[in-house]
């Protein structure tokens, strides 16, 4: 499934936690580019790391550490946020799969 880059959480707006992806940083920059802010950035004391994607299908998700105080680099459970349980599913299986990525 493609998916492309958003560059503000506009779409997300009212979007809550879905599910997590175990995974590390560095892997999430290699699928889906530097996140939209962090590593280490602060945002609300809550978190401090995000990624906002926009699937084909039309469905959004949110990728995101939460209440670290530091991005973790290392194996974390990244929480992702979405309308709809499915963005999990996309997200989790993005990270297995060799996809093409769009910013916008």
């Amino acid at each position: 499934m493609n998916f492309k880059i958003l560059k503000n959480t506009e779409k997300l707006n009212h979007s809550s936690y879905k599910g997590y992806v175990v995974t590390n940083y560095n892997d999430l920059v290699e699928k889906f580019g530097l996140p939209l802010y962090g590593p280490n950035a602060d945002i609300d004391g809550k978190v401090t790391c995000e990624w906002c994607i926009e699937f084909e299908d039309g469905s959004v998700a949110s990728i995101y550490d939460w209440k670290t105080g530091g991005t973790p680099l290392g194996e974390y459970d990244w929480h992702i946020g979405g309308f709809t349980d499915e963005v999990v599913e996309h997200v989790q299986s993005m990270l297995h799969k060799t996809v093409t990525m769009k910013e916008v």
